[in-house]
């Protein structure tokens, strides 16, 4: 009877788990994420902010750019970094199935082969008396196999899976957020190459300009009413302009080699990008995520959550370790030294066996891991807390820059109607010989400099947008 009670005592154990349970960190009571004295009315031109469920997969289609989307799609499928992120998260999936299978009976088959023989000298015989045949040689032949159970009295390999469940997640969150990334990267590149195109537009029309005024000029002079100084300023001008052009060129190479890497393909194989930021459309409503809502969806809040989640079953684990343990097992062995008796009852040989092992004095090693697990899962918690403000922040930097943006594109809007309404009136001018040349070039500059940052101040506006959807993690609902 001391087996069975053995057995139902250690199963009575069995459901036992030493540790604390993990539980999900509570969202946060904040129900917007900008003080009441920063929400502003929307200014004209601005993207309205709607919080709710937030941006739905697909996010970039509001863009209204097919190049765009075709890029995003591209970058999404064939990815290398992402593909390396997938792989990963397979191979944590897999250590999950393989720790988990630790809880399972563990079976094992065995066959062997022995030449053996008997050393009968050690045994206190003469060897005089052995002949000389000397000592005896026989082959020994076995088959068989065994079974193991551990009874997780403790619930060590318990939390063991629940651990390894915990950092499978806190990858798949990883490989989620390299999506969004990616997706809100090759949207960023897309915008910066129609940025550097409509900037290169804006100084072709300059060198147009430079080159009209030097025509003028030229015949002017010819004519008797202008002078060599007047040409040279407005060559001058001419070449200084130029010199532009090739860093912008640099600058649109550059980004389409790295938009390449993006959609994983070599620079070559990109392709044309015909992208420009006036056949774009700025989105008027942008629907974001509440505050309580983020922590649940955005990919590196889960992914905290889930080191959180793991931190704390490693805990379970290190305490576990304090406990006996007891494992269950028995083992058949068929051996014989002839091959054709292998499977005769005579020749079969088992045991049963249950067997304990509990530590008594390590060195303080097992208490010293188990307050470090306890340490890691405070320093986990910390990181989780971290996490979620800075992404508020982020969210209410760019719902601020909602605001600023639409303000500075009017700003740069009117400065530049008024730059281009001042050239034209000093090139009239100077036409009929009211003014000087210099007053021309002086009131170029001022138009290309407000064209200049009118394209700069839109194509932020557009970054700042897509860094929205971004930030509020547009398309991950999981």
């Amino acid at each position: 009877m001391r087996l069975p009670c053995l057995l139902l005592l250690t199963a009575a154990l069995a459901g036992c788990t030493v540790g604390p349970d993990f539980q999900r960190p509570a969202p946060p009571a904040a129900a917007s994420y900008t003080p009441p004295a920063e929400q502003q009315p929307a200014s004209p031109g601005q993207p309205l902010a709607v919080l709710g469920e937030g941006p739905q997969a697909g996010w970039w289609h509001a863009f209204g750019s097919p190049e765009m989307d075709a890029l995003v799609d591209r970058a999404l499928a064939h990815n290398r970094s992402l593909e390396a992120s997938d792989a990963t998260l397979s191979a944590a999936r897999q250590d999950v199935r393989a720790i988990a299978g630790k809880r399972a009976p563990q079976v094992d088959a065995s066959v062997r082969f022995d030449q053996e023989q008997v050393n009968l000298a050690a045994f206190g015989f003469n060897a005089a008396a052995l002949g000389a045949s000397g000592n005896p040689s026989f082959q020994l032949y076995s088959v068989g196999g065994g079974i193991s159970y551990d009874l997780d009295l403790f619930g060590g390999l318990r939390r063991q899976v629940e651990q390894a469940a915990a950092q499978a997640e806190a990858q798949q969150r990883r490989t989620e957020a390299a999506h969004l990334i990616l997706a809100g990267q090759v949207v960023n590149q897309v915008l910066g190459i129609a940025t550097i195109r409509a900037r290169l537009a804006v100084q072709q029309a300059i060198l147009e300009d430079d080159a009209r005024n030097l025509d003028l000029t030229r015949k002017r002079q010819q004519g008797g009413e202008g002078t060599l100084v007047e040409v040279l300023n407005v060559q001058s001008q001419l070449t200084a302009d130029r010199t532009a052009l090739p860093a912008l060129d640099q600058q649109l190479a550059e980004a389409r080699h790295l938009l390449a890497i993006l959609v994983g393909v070599a620079p070559a194989e990109l392709g044309p990008v015909e992208v420009d930021l006036d056949r774009m459309t700025l989105p008027s409503a942008l629907p974001v995520t509440l505050p309580s809502g983020l922590v649940h969806k955005r990919p590196d809040i889960l992914q905290s959550e889930a080191d959180l989640h793991a931190a704390t079953a490693a805990i379970g684990v290190a305490t576990a370790r304090l406990y006996p343990e007891i494992t269950l097992g028995a083992t058949l062995t068929q051996a014989t030294p002839g091959i054709g008796n292998l499977f005769e009852n005579a020749f079969r040989g088992y045991d049963v066996f249950a067997g304990l092992s509990a530590p008594i004095f390590h060195g303080g090693t097992l208490k010293a891991q188990r307050a470090a697990a306890v340490d890691r899962a405070h320093a986990a918690n910390a990181t989780y807390q971290h996490t979620v403000l800075t992404a508020f922040g982020q969210v209410a930097d760019l719902l601020s820059a909602l605001q600023t943006d639409a303000r500075t594109v009017a700003m740069q809007h009117e400065a530049e109607t008024v730059a281009r309404h001042s050239l034209q009136l000093s090139r009239r001018s100077f036409e009929v010989g009211n003014s000087g040349i210099l007053q021309v070039l002086d009131s170029e500059r001022l138009y290309q400099r407000a064209s200049a940052d009118l394209v700069m101040a839109r194509s932020a506006q557009y970054i700042n947008v897509a860094r929205l959807y971004v930030a509020t993690a547009g398309g991950w609902a999981r």
